[in-house]
């Protein structure tokens, strides 16, 4: 009799997975959104913070859900990331020194700033390697004398325009200081009287 049993089980089970296969109702579309936003959550040193506080990085289970959405690294998957941050957060968080740390404060404010300066200087620092810098222009050579006469036709076709006077300063010297705000102090006590 106990035979009959196992036959009927085992029957049982491979016309199981064989008929019955699990099919996802939505072919993976729910699964995909909830781990793009979670994916997406831990671009937030807060979130982070809370998680470690939560003790979320001592579960195994957990630590082995976020080796497994390493997957969003790749191109095909790349691309739905709307906040980068999150990846390379998702990288930090594959070791365990920054999982710890997370769990302070301190750790969290810390992060928030320097992405904080990383988006505000983001625009400056990508266009330093994207944007081509021309070339400098070829400096012509200077002039065997620098007090040599212009030439008559040449003096005669150009307009004069008043040339400002450079100051030189030695190396070692100390510049003249230029204060600008004496003019603008000026202006504002005309303004009052006026």
């Amino acid at each position: 009799m106990d035979s009959n049993i196992e036959d009927t089980y085992r029957a049982s089970k491979s016309s199981s997975t064989t008929a019955h296969p699990y099919k996802d109702p939505d072919d993976g579309r729910q699964r995909f959104l909830l781990e793009l936003e979670f994916v997406q959550c831990l671009a937030n040193p807060t979130y982070i913070h809370y998680l470690a506080q939560n003790r979320y990085f001592e579960d195994e289970a957990f630590i082995g859900y976020l080796k497994y959405l390493q997957y969003w690294h790749r191109p095909e998957y790349i691309k739905f990331i709307m906040f980068p941050h999150c990846l390379f957060f998702l990288e930090l968080l594959q070791n365990a020194n920054f999982r710890n740390a997370m769990a302070h404060p301190a750790s969290k404010e810390l992060a928030h700033r320097q992405q904080y300066f990383f988006w505000k200087n983001y625009r400056n620092n990508r266009l330093k390697h994207i944007v081509p810098r021309p070339l400098p222009e070829p400096v012509a050579p200077p002039p065997s004398s620098p007090l040599q006469p212009m030439p008559a036709s040449s003096a005669a076709s150009t307009p004069s325009v008043p040339i400002p006077q450079m100051q030189v300063v030695q190396p070692g010297s100390i510049p003249p200081k230029v204060d600008i705000r004496s003019s603008t102090v000026d202006r504002k006590k005309r303004k009052k009287e006026g």
